[in-house]
């Protein structure tokens, strides 16, 4: 059985910067970098829960893992570079909309020649790569230098559902969850123990997305997902229940030992997100909605 601590849920990180190597967390553990959905929502409103676009890193078994790029990934980078050596990871995307990987140009490590990342992507929408859609951001005039000015070991992957890349003793699995948006989720599987990412659910799942999502959550010792967003409306908050019943459901039809809420939406703001959790916990008791700083480590008892 897993047991599970939580660090300090104020330990925002916006533009602060924390130690590599967290051995109080073990050798499985998450911390959340970037936790808003569509657009960063930097204000007076949102610095407990965070404002930076989606990044989720995972530790596990000596090896570095990266969940989505957005904003978020310029904060772990500034970490990164702390370190002053060489260091080797493997940053999986979800989909190659603009909140997952907005971040990448700004991801100062990245720029290193003594550096290597191993980057995995679906096809997008419209068949493009992930080193396409990587590349295209960062052509003029969105962005001042091309890809090619990273000096790091940039190694491409394009996935294919249904596989699954094996690193060592970790095994990371992924599934199509969001057919209309072409979006993926993941389970690392380490030992008896595993973490699933899959942030893009919506309030409609058809049989197959819902049998594709219980195939990569079941039984798991962590669930990082989204609530269906929340229409940009005071108004509307009224029904905020709505939009977090899909991934209640689901964690409870798949068993999962600990529920994570994130990808908030940027009119959510921390006194809204506060309310929300407090509901939430009433159908589903250990359950967190994600903010920045937050770290969760996953220890064999």
């Amino acid at each position: 059985m897993s047991n599970f601590e939580l660090s300090n849920s104020k330990n925002y990180v916006n533009e602060q910067v924390t130690p590599m190597h967290n051995h109080l967390a073990g050798e499985f553990w998450v911390k959340f970098w970037g936790v808003r959905g569509l657009i960063p929502t930097p204000n007076s409103h949102t610095c407990r829960y965070g404002s930076n676009t989606a990044c989720v890193e995972i530790y596990v078994a000596g090896q570095h893992l990266i969940f989505d790029g957005g904003t978020g990934l310029r904060i772990l980078g500034k970490m990164w570079q702390q370190e002053q050596k060489s260091l080797e990871a493997h940053l999986f995307f979800t989909n190659s909309q603009s909140n997952r990987i907005q971040g990448f140009p700004f991801f100062a490590p990245a720029f290193i020649a003594s550096n290597c990342f191993h980057i995995y992507g679906t096809a997008a929408s419209n068949g493009a790569s992930i080193k396409q859609c990587l590349c295209d951001q960062m052509l003029q005039p969105h962005f001042p230098y091309p890809l090619q000015v990273m000096e790091s070991d940039l190694n491409f992957y394009n996935l294919t559902p249904g596989n699954a890349v094996e690193l060592g003793e970790v095994k990371i699995t992924m599934a199509i969850i969001n057919k209309n948006q072409k979006s993926i989720g993941y389970r690392v599987t380490w030992g008896e123990h595993s973490i699933a990412y899959a942030t893009d659910l919506h309030k409609s799942l058809d049989i197959e997305e819902q049998k594709q999502i219980l195939h990569i959550i079941q039984g798991a010792d962590l669930l990082v997902t989204n609530a269906t967003y929340t229409p940009p409306t005071d108004k509307n908050h009224e029904y905020a229940e709505f939009f977090w019943k899909t991934p209640v459901d689901l964690a409870q039809t798949a068993d999962v030992k600990r529920l994570v809420i994130s990808h908030h939406h940027p009119d959510d703001n921390d006194t809204f997100l506060d309310e929300i959790q407090d509901q939430v916990k009433s159908a589903f008791p250990n359950v967190l909605l994600a903010c920045e700083g937050m770290l969760l480590s996953v220890e064999n008892s």
